[in-house]
C-alpha cells in the first residue's frame, strides 16, 4: 500500500449527501477483484448517458457532460469534496478501490458510513471529517475556482495557497498507518520475525505434530 504522508491536489466538488457504494461503483463491476481497473466505471451510472457493463470501450459511449468528473478542469482532480453519510450502503470494497485507481487520493466530508470510511484507510486513501460550516466553506471556494488543497498529514492540517484554512482529527493508529503504508497484511509482516520465532519454539516443543 502506498505511503501518505503530504498531498497537494484540486478539488473535485461532489456536492451530494447519502452517496452510495452503488452510485460510486454499480454491481455488475464487482466481478474481479484485481483492486485495478475501476477507475473508469468510477461514479459510472452519474457519468455516462447510457447503462454500462465490463468491458465496455467507455470512450464510445455517450458521457453527462454536466456531471463533474466529465469537466476538462477536474478530471485530474485528486480531492474528493462531499456531504454528510458519504460510502453508506454495501460494504464492497470496490468502492475504495474504485477512487483509488481514478486517482483520487483522500475525500473531505461532512461523514462517512463506518465501513466505507474504514476500508479508505486499508486502501491507501485518507478520509477528513470536517463540520458541515468548514465544508460549506469549501464549497463555496470551488463554486468561483478550481480549488487545490494541500493535505498535511504529519500535522493534520488543511491548507489554501500556503494558508492553513484547518485541522482534521484521526485516529492515531490509522495515522500510523497511512503514513507508513500498512495494510492488514502490512502490519502482519511487520511482526514477522516474532512469528517465525514462536514457530519455531512452537513446533519444537510439539515436535509430535510433524510440521517442520
Amino acid at each position: 500500500m502506498n505511503r501518505f504522508n503530504f498531498h497537494s491536489g484540486v478539488v473535485i466538488p461532489l456536492d451530494r449527501s447519502n452517496v452510495d457504494t452503488d452510485a460510486i461503483i454499480p454491481k455488475q463491476f464487482l466481478k474481479s477483484i484485481k483492486r485495478t481497473g475501476f477507475g473508469p466505471n468510477l461514479f459510472d451510472d452519474w457519468r455516462y448517458l447510457e447503462p454500462g457493463e465490463p468491458g465496455m470501450d467507455n470512450s464510445l459511449r455517450k458521457i453527462n457532460p454536466e456531471f463533474i468528473l466529465n469537466k476538462s478542469e477536474y478530471k485530474n482532480g485528486s480531492i474528493l469534496l462531499a456531504r454528510e453519510n458519504f460510502g453508506c450502503g454495501s460494504s464492497r470494497e470496490h468502492a475504495p478501490w474504485a477512487i483509488l485507481d481514478f486517482g483520487i487520493k483522500a475525500i473531505v466530508a461532512e461523514g462517512f458510513a463506518d465501513i466505507f470510511y474504514n476500508n479508505c484507510f486499508k486502501n491507501g486513501i485518507l478520509p477528513i471529517k470536517l463540520k458541515k460550516e468548514m465544508i460549506d466553506q469549501l464549497f463555496n471556494l470551488a463554486k468561483n475556482q478550481v480549488l487545490e488543497l494541500t493535505i498535511d498529514l504529519t500535522s493534520q492540517t488543511i491548507s489554501i495557497k500556503n494558508d492553513i484554512f484547518t485541522s482534521f482529527e484521526i485516529d492515531e493508529f490509522k495515522k500510523y498507518c497511512l503514513i507508513n503504508g500498512l495494510d492488514d497484511i502490512g502490519l502482519t509482516l511487520e511482526k514477522k520475525e516474532l512469528i517465525k520465532s514462536f514457530e519455531q519454539a512452537y513446533y519444537k516443543k510439539y515436535s509430535w505434530l510433524g510440521i517442520k
